[in-house]
């Protein structure tokens, strides 16, 4: 019916199974992601790692880091200053850089399949962009301003940060259509987002400094 309102789903309550930090000197934490043994995440002037199961702060690269984060099993990618860089893990040399279709406006990155996505944080937007020339090959809509986006098994999911509302949402890849959402709990933000492989969500927490761990809902 023209004129009608998205659907609503039932609201969830995201589980938050852990907390990380804040670490030192780490007052902000941006885009996130997953090595396959340690987690990193964006704090402005570099990127820091920690174990997961301990907890222990890990190695850090020098390296501009503002936003979004992602890996694709050889390179780190990192949003900064409007462009992505794509990082040597060994070194934190950056090997190459492509600019980001959200400009300084980008939030979230991550990587799935071959392509990188990147979250156009206040034009509510996920532009999926071929990671060698930065060309955009796919836009989806937001109904909320997007902050980090990660894959699930071929399930695209995004962080939600608007005013004092905070969500993690199932959205179809192709449209955009919102197909499962985590409330955060009041005065919990998810700035970065990242999946384990396994059963937890890594959610960045802006200025609290702290990552989280947030259950992975089961399907079915």
């Amino acid at each position: 019916m023209a004129g009608s309102k998205p659907k609503r789903l039932p609201e969830k309550q995201a589980e938050i199974v852990r907390e990380y930090g804040p670490f030192p000197a780490a007052g902000h934490v941006a885009g996130v992601t997953y090595d396959g043994r340690l987690v990193w995440f964006a704090t402005g002037d570099r990127m820091q790692s920690f174990e997961p199961e301990s907890g222990q702060a890990g190695r850090a690269l020098a390296v501009r880091a503002e936003a979004g984060t992602a890996y694709d099993g050889r390179h780190f990618f990192q949003l900064a200053g409007g462009l992505i860089q794509k990082i040597d893990p060994a070194t934190g040399a950056v090997v190459s850089t492509v600019p980001s279709p959200a400009g300084e406006n980008s939030a979230g990155l991550t990587w799935a399949e071959g392509t990188l996505w990147v979250a156009h944080h206040r034009e509510r937007k996920i532009h999926q962009i071929d990671p060698e020339s930065g060309k955009v090959l796919r836009t989806i809509e937001s109904t909320r301003f997007v902050t980090g986006v990660t894959f699930v098994e071929g399930e695209l999911w995004h962080g939600t940060w608007e005013g004092d509302e905070s969500e993690l949402r199932r959205v179809a890849p192709d449209t955009g259509e919102v197909l499962d959402a985590l409330a955060m709990p009041e005065g919990v933000f998810v700035s970065g987002l990242e999946f384990d492989g396994g059963d937890v969500f890594y959610c960045g927490g802006g200025n609290s400094g702290k990552i989280r761990a947030v259950r992975r809902p089961k399907r079915g």
